[in-house]
Protein backbone atom coordinates (compact mmCIF):
# COMPACT_ATOMS: atom_id res chain seq x y z
CA UNK A 1 0.00 0.00 0.00
CA UNK A 2 1.48 3.14 -0.66
CA UNK A 3 2.19 5.17 2.18
CA UNK A 4 3.57 9.02 3.27
CA UNK A 5 2.80 9.89 6.41
CA UNK A 6 0.51 13.37 6.45
CA UNK A 7 -1.21 15.21 9.45
CA UNK A 8 -4.67 13.31 9.30
CA UNK A 9 -5.51 13.66 13.23
CA UNK A 10 -8.17 16.75 12.30
CA UNK A 11 -10.73 15.05 10.53
CA UNK A 12 -13.46 16.53 12.79
CA UNK A 13 -14.36 12.46 14.35
CA UNK A 14 -13.01 10.35 16.65
CA UNK A 15 -14.52 7.00 15.01
CA UNK A 16 -12.93 4.85 13.14
CA UNK A 17 -14.61 3.21 10.36
CA UNK A 18 -14.48 -0.37 10.91
CA UNK A 19 -15.55 -1.36 7.13
CA UNK A 20 -13.73 1.38 5.30
CA UNK A 21 -11.65 -0.87 2.98
CA UNK A 22 -13.97 -3.02 2.43
CA UNK A 23 -16.46 -0.30 1.19
CA UNK A 24 -13.78 0.75 -0.60
CA UNK A 25 -12.44 -2.26 -2.63
CA UNK A 26 -16.47 -2.79 -3.21
CA UNK A 27 -16.78 0.80 -4.88
CA UNK A 28 -13.80 0.01 -6.89
CA UNK A 29 -15.08 -3.54 -7.85
CA UNK A 30 -18.31 -3.06 -8.40
CA UNK A 31 -19.01 -6.11 -5.82
CA UNK A 32 -20.95 -6.26 -2.83
CA UNK A 33 -19.88 -5.78 0.66
CA UNK A 34 -20.66 -10.16 0.97
CA UNK A 35 -18.76 -11.07 -1.75
CA UNK A 36 -15.56 -8.58 -0.75
CA UNK A 37 -15.86 -10.33 2.58
CA UNK A 38 -15.69 -14.12 0.59
CA UNK A 39 -12.40 -12.91 -1.61
CA UNK A 40 -9.05 -14.90 -1.31
CA UNK A 41 -7.03 -12.56 1.12
CA UNK A 42 -4.47 -12.07 -1.37
CA UNK A 43 -7.12 -11.15 -4.18
CA UNK A 44 -8.56 -8.30 -1.46
CA UNK A 45 -5.34 -7.17 -0.77
CA UNK A 46 -4.51 -6.26 -4.45
CA UNK A 47 -8.15 -4.58 -4.69
CA UNK A 48 -7.58 -2.77 -1.44
CA UNK A 49 -4.49 -1.74 -3.25
CA UNK A 50 -5.36 -0.74 -6.37
CA UNK A 51 -8.65 1.13 -4.95
CA UNK A 52 -7.14 3.07 -3.07
CA UNK A 53 -4.01 4.79 -5.37
CA UNK A 54 -7.27 4.70 -7.94
CA UNK A 55 -9.33 7.17 -5.09
CA UNK A 56 -6.23 9.16 -4.43
CA UNK A 57 -5.59 9.33 -8.11
CA UNK A 58 -9.18 11.48 -8.44
CA UNK A 59 -7.92 14.41 -6.52
CA UNK A 60 -4.61 16.92 -6.42
CA UNK A 61 -3.52 16.31 -3.04
CA UNK A 62 -3.76 12.40 -3.54
CA UNK A 63 -1.27 12.64 -6.86
CA UNK A 64 1.02 14.68 -4.42
CA UNK A 65 0.40 11.84 -1.98
CA UNK A 66 1.20 8.90 -4.76
CA UNK A 67 3.79 10.69 -5.71
CA UNK A 68 5.73 11.30 -2.51
CA UNK A 69 4.71 7.89 -1.20
CA UNK A 70 6.59 6.22 -4.94
CA UNK A 71 9.39 8.88 -3.88
CA UNK A 72 9.91 7.27 -0.32
CA UNK A 73 9.45 3.74 -1.80
CA UNK A 74 13.10 3.80 -4.04
CA UNK A 75 15.86 2.16 -2.94
CA UNK A 76 18.25 3.25 -5.83
CA UNK A 77 19.07 6.07 -6.90
CA UNK A 78 18.26 8.38 -9.51
CA UNK A 79 21.76 8.50 -11.04
CA UNK A 80 20.73 10.95 -14.32
CA UNK A 81 18.95 13.59 -11.09
CA UNK A 82 21.67 13.28 -9.68
CA UNK A 83 24.02 14.54 -12.46
CA UNK A 84 21.89 17.60 -13.13
CA UNK A 85 22.62 19.01 -9.43
CA UNK A 86 26.63 17.87 -9.10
Amino acid sequence: MPYYPIDDDNRGFNYDITTFWEHMVSEYTGLNMLDVEELDYIDYLQYRRDAFIYKQSQTESGVEYLENAFRLEQTKPDRQKLKQFL
